[in-house]
């Protein structure tokens, strides 16, 4: 299950959290500075481990307006101006691409992100496919990973790309961990 939010209230989500306070911990978040083929910086990503599944969180700006898919990829390279060398989307389950699809979908596959007309796009999800904990579902391994941003839509079902045309900007995804008191 995901579930996606977007600044201009398409899919929305308020999450009430209980009232008990966990006893100091270390945590696991993460980022992806997006740079567009050029080497120009156009947002910024963060992933943080929350309960059931990954929040990722995406603030850009300078990218075409309209809705663009949104992906993780399998490796942790940025190489423009193309992007191929982030390979295909996450999917260590090997699952068909899409959302919609009955066989899907790929651990790296999101819903579309919304950029206003200014350029500006402002988008959270909660991804119960990826952790940043160890295992077959973890952003880091050898190859870490890669946040993409494709020019089309995903139609949440072609496989294996969602038939998102190319990608506009790229990621690599990068630890941070810290102790925390909360």
């Amino acid at each position: 299950m995901m579930i996606a939010r977007s600044a201009l209230g398409i899919a929305g989500l308020s999450l009430v959290l209980g009232c008990s306070v966990p006893p100091p911990q270390i945590t696991t978040q993460a980022s992806a500075d997006l740079k567009d083929k050029d080497g120009k910086s156009v947002g910024m990503a963060t992933f943080r481990e929350v309960g059931d599944g990954v929040l990722v969180s995406v603030e850009v700006k300078g990218i075409s307006p309209g809705l663009h898919a949104i992906h993780v990829h399998a490796v942790g390279r940025c190489e423009g101006p193309a992007f191929t060398s982030a390979g295909g989307h996450f999917n260590p389950a090997q699952k068909k691409h899409g959302l919609k699809s009955p066989e899907g979908p790929h651990a790296g596959d999101m819903p579309n992100m919304y950029v206003a007309k200014d350029g500006v796009g402002r988008f959270e999800v909660l991804n119960d496919n990826i952790t940043l904990k160890t295992g077959n579902r973890s952003v880091f391994d050898a190859d870490g990973r890669a946040l993409v941003i494709h020019a089309g839509v995903d139609d949440y079902v072609t496989d294996p790309t969602g038939n998102a045309g190319d990608r506009v900007a790229c990621g690599v995804i990068v630890a941070n961990v810290k102790g925390e008191s909360l």
